[in-house]
This record gives structure tokens, sequence and C-alpha cells, in this order.
């Protein structure tokens, strides 16, 4: 559903349009929300005096343990009478975190919802297959109800039970897939192992979102399945999957966010100062149209950029790939890792997959990183026929290989396991941990 109007609006008009709904949401936070009122006069903000979004570096943050201190209800701004929806986390690190939604704030998620899906290639008419998990996970009715707005026919097969998914996608012939790029990984991997034909496959297009991923990824998906991946990007604190997208004719120059309803920013993650566009931060989002749960300057913890794009489809602004989260940053030896800069070096080895983990230990009283990373499935299929000599000897020459240009590139040393297709634990449909810290 391309809103040509807003989407193409000129930068002056975009910048009073968000000025506007900046006031009003700041009036609804001050006046309903006891958290932002105190924030704000502790911070020695006037609201009033807030006539610009250029203004907004004066505000202070919203962190996720304010919504955890405010479980569960506490940062809405609206009665409970008023909620239509109410979605949270997983909670496995102590409270979830809960957010609200209106009828109206529903409206607005499908809205973003069929933006996203247009730019990524759908269009009304067409079915379309989505694998993200239902429930309190905002990705799955997020998805549906996009879809829905859009005029697609939506199968809601949820996450998991591979094997199902699979006849799904040949029988049911949908045109579009949703889902995590490590089940998108998984689902390719699958139908080379099932001898599944996928150019006979319906699917066109895999609009893929929920954790970071790199071209190494894209091109695993696009190959394994024959469609073109495109990035969707959200979270549940913002409003959910939807809050960005990468276009299908513009892949690889950033995700279009869309900035009528979300202000973004990048920020140093310590000195907490804006930056320019183009320099590498904390992305912060303000949330300019939600009603029951509105936003001042949520700090996601993404690691990314924000560049306008003159050849662009859109005058909105383009967030560039998330290289990792400022809490899964490790900093080894100095040096600052995200587990995304070794998977562009695995991609530079023709022989192994995108299927990787990072082991993190600390023997010996410094922390060092082990590379576990398995072999492409033709690879696999040449070394189950050689010799046990001469398995090993195209290991090791993997080994040195990779951790060469690991070095290279990144500058740190780093152990390698070569490991067979298929060894790492695989995700069932969710989010799949790159990183396993066994430090003390």
């Amino acid at each position: 559903m391309y809103n040509k109007e807003l989407e193409s609006l000129p930068l002056d008009k975009l910048r009073n349009l968000q000025s506007d709904r900046l006031q009003i949401m700041l009036r609804r936070q001050y006046e309903h929300v006891p958290f932002y009122k105190k924030a704000f006069d502790e911070a020695g903000v006037d609201i009033k005096q807030i006539k610009r979004i250029e203004d907004i570096h004066k505000l202070p943050f919203t962190l996720k343990t304010d919504l955890r201190d405010n479980y569960p209800y506490h940062l809405s701004a609206v009665p409970e009478s008023q909620f239509s929806r109410i979605h949270a986390s997983s909670g496995t690190t102590g409270r979830p975190t809960v957010v609200t939604y209106t009828k109206n704030d529903l409206e607005v998620f499908s809205e973003v919802v069929a933006r996203s899906l247009y730019a990524a290639g759908a269009r009304p008419g067409m079915k379309i297959h989505n694998a993200y998990g239902y429930g309190l996970f905002t990705g799955g009715l997020g998805v549906h109800g996009g879809a829905e707005k859009m005029g697609l026919a939506v199968i809601p097969v949820s996450g998991g039970m591979t094997e199902r998914q699979l006849t799904i996608l040949q029988d049911f012939k949908p045109d579009v897939i949703t889902c995590t790029p490590s089940y998108g990984q998984t689902l390719a991997e699958k139908c080379r192992e099932r001898g599944i034909d996928v150019t006979k496959l319906n699917v066109k297009y895999a609009i893929i979102g929920a954790e970071p991923w790199t071209e190494a990824v894209r091109k695993d998906i696009e190959t394994g399945l024959d469609v073109q991946a495109t990035n969707i990007y959200g979270l549940s604190e913002v409003i959910g999957p939807g809050v960005s997208q990468e276009d299908v004719d513009e892949k690889g120059t950033g995700s279009y966010i869309w900035e009528d309803h979300f202000y973004p920013e990048i920020v140093d993650k310590d000195t907490k100062e804006p930056l320019p566009y183009g320099e590498e931060g904390v992305l912060v989002f303000t949330t300019l149209t939600k009603e029951a749960m509105p936003f001042c300057r949520y700090w996601t913890n993404d690691i990314c950029t924000l560049h306008y794009d003159p050849n662009g489809k859109r005058t909105h602004i383009k967030m560039g790939d998330i290289k990792g989260r400022a809490d899964d940053m490790l900093i080894i030896r100095g040096v600052n890792l995200f587990h995304t800069q070794v998977e562009s070096v695995i991609e530079s080895v023709s022989d192994l997959a995108a299927q990787y983990q990072l082991i993190v230990s600390n023997d010996g009283g410094m922390d060092k990183v082990k590379v576990k990373v398995e072999m492409k499935s033709a690879c696999q299929d040449n070394y189950n026929t050689l010799s046990s000599a001469r398995q090993s000897k195209l290991c090791t020459e993997l080994q040195q290989k990779l951790s060469k240009n690991i070095k290279d590139t990144i500058g740190l040393s780093m152990a390698v396991d070569i490991v067979n297709c298929g060894d790492i634990p695989r995700s069932a449909g969710g989010k799949l941990n790159r990183i396993v810290d066994e430090r003390k």
C-alpha cells in the first residue's frame, strides 16, 4: 500500500508534520503518564518549549528497564478499558516488557506493515506464508494485520514444525514468506535435504527480520529458496515489525524508516550525544502517533547508521544494517567485536556456510573467541567422498584461510572449528543465538 503523498513528502513538510505530532505526543505523555511527567520535570524540560522535532535532543531517554520498572501498564497513556491488544516480551531476563495498543494504534500498526510488504514486492491478491510466531510476540499478529489490510491471503503458519512448513510451501503456493533469517536458512537447508526443487515453488519474496543479518545470509536464503529477500525491522516497544523496510528494488542501500510515525536518531553509546548522519551509534526512536504507549527517545540498543538516499524512491530516511546490539558487543583484547563482522568474513571463504557461532571463553584469564562454522552442503558432499587424511587436510586449509581473513579484516586472532553441515543447532522459528558465552 504505497502512500505516495506521505512516503515522498518533501523534507521540510515532513519536519513540520513530525513537529506537530511530537507536540501532541508530549502533551499526552505529560498529562497521562506519571513516569514522563516526573522525567520531564527532573530534566528541567518545559514541553511547551519543545515546538520543533529538531529540539528532541533536549528530552530524556526511555530505557527497557523503565518498562520493567513500570510493569505492567504504568507507562500507558490511556485507561485499560481503551486497550485493544496487549503484547509482551518473553521475559527470559526478568519481568517481561509489556506494550499496549488502542484501536487506532492497531490501525497504524497495520498501515506501516502494509507499506513494508508493498516495498518488499508483495501486491494485493498474493498469498503470504507467515512463519513469525503468533502470541505475545508482536511478529506474527503484526504481519498478519498488515497483510490483511493490504489484501493478501494470510497463511498463519507461525514458527516451528518445519516439515509442515515445507508441505505448505509446496501445496498452498504462497507468493511471499515472512520469517527470521536463521529460520529462512533452515527452510532452505531442509529443501536441499529433501530434494525439493525450489525453482518450482511459487514463493518469490522473503521478508526477513527479528535478528541482525548480513549479505552472506541474504545470499544463502535467496539461493536456497529462489526468492528475493529484504529486511523488515521493528521492535515491540516502538510498535512491532514495520518500523522500517528495505525496498526490493534498492537492496543493500538500507531500510526506509516510516518517519511520519517514528522519528529516529543515532546517539553515541557512551556520551549519549546525537551523532551526524552516516556515523555509527545506538538507534533511538520517538513514537509520533501511538496513543496507548507513546515513547520518547526509546533506546533500542541496536547499532547502525542513518542516511538519506538521494537516489531512493522515497524521501524518508534509511537505516543501515544492524551491526549488533550495544550490550552484545564483545571487547576482545581491546578490540570491539560484533558477530556480524565475523559473518561477513565467513562469506570470503566459498566453501563455508553462513551458519556459525562464536564461542567466547576466558581460559587462562584472557578472553578469546573460537569460531564454529559449517561447511556448505556442496563442500560437505565432496568431503564425504574423501579419505580421512584428505578430509583432515581440507579442514586445515579452511581453518587457516578463515583465520587469516579474520585476522586481516578484524585484527583479532581466532581459533576456527570447521564442523559438518547441520551440526550447529538450528532455530525452530525464533531467533538464533550466535554468541555462546562460556566465560566464568
